[in-house]
């Protein structure tokens, strides 16, 4: 597994694909940046409602979208020109392929919500706030957008080893993910919807719910881990059965 990893890694290593990390950050950190003003006031909230401001548009719109960016390049060398014949005759398990893969993707995800925290952090120390930085505020807030995130990766790996085009499975993830503005503010469907699950695991808030439906942790992590299940799953059955 660690070779098969290694050798996603090496044709990533000169790929533009890298550059798509620091995109979602990068904005997040600007819009931080400007609302950060009407904020100040409250120094006990500095950080939180930064972080609340910097998570709507990362989470609701960028994240779900770079899972199927990410999906969709990672397989994009294997759909052409007899990519996926020339990789299977290697002596690697197709088990392994798929979960390198969903692994090469997952690992992604993590470096943005990484570059994610640096954003914040970096706002924190040029408008000076005054507080400590509130880890336990942040760290469930970052990582739980990251598992959020699994489930589409697993489904979005799934249509992207499907599909040879490249375009197939991106427009598919853009219809799924514009709807989101109205739906993460739906108590009915919100929870259940698997590309608003970022933003409610990520929006942090004061009492032991997520975002801004209450939503409570332990609704979004039975959603959140049977999803996973259920996408990957089926993905990996598919790409085990696949005539190549």
């Amino acid at each position: 597994m660690w070779k098969y990893l290694r050798s996603e890694f090496l044709k990533l290593r000169k790929s533009t694909i890298w550059l798509l990390v620091f995109v979602s950050p990068l904005l997040s950190m600007l819009i931080g940046f400007g609302e950060a003003n009407f904020t100040s006031d409250i120094k006990e909230y500095q950080w939180v409602s930064t972080l609340g401001v910097m998570t709507i548009g990362h989470s609701i719109l960028f994240l779900p979208l770079l899972t199927g960016v990410f999906s969709s390049f990672i397989c994009r060398y294997e759909h052409s020109s007899g990519g996926w014949k020339q990789l299977l005759s290697l002596p690697v398990s197709r088990r392994n392929v798929y979960i390198g893969k969903f692994l090469m993707v997952s690992l992604l995800i993590a470096l943005t919500q990484i570059l994610f925290v640096a954003g914040l952090l970096f706002i924190g120390w040029m408008k000076g706030f005054s507080t400590g930085i509130p880890w336990e505020v942040i760290l469930p807030s970052v990582i739980g957008g990251w598992l959020a995130c699994l489930p589409l990766i697993a489904l979005q790996l799934f249509a992207s080893v499907s599909w040879s085009s490249f375009a197939a499975p991106l427009a598919i993830n853009v219809i799924f993910t514009i709807p989101n503005i109205l739906i993460v503010n739906s108590e009915r469907f919100g929870p259940y919807y698997p590309w608003a699950q970022p933003f409610l695991m990520m929006m942090p808030d004061s009492t032991d719910s997520f975002g801004a439906l209450h939503v409570s942790f332990e609704t979004l992590f039975i959603v959140v881990l049977g999803s996973l299940l259920l996408f990957f799953c089926s993905g990996f059955m598919y790409f085990m059965r696949k005539e190549i």
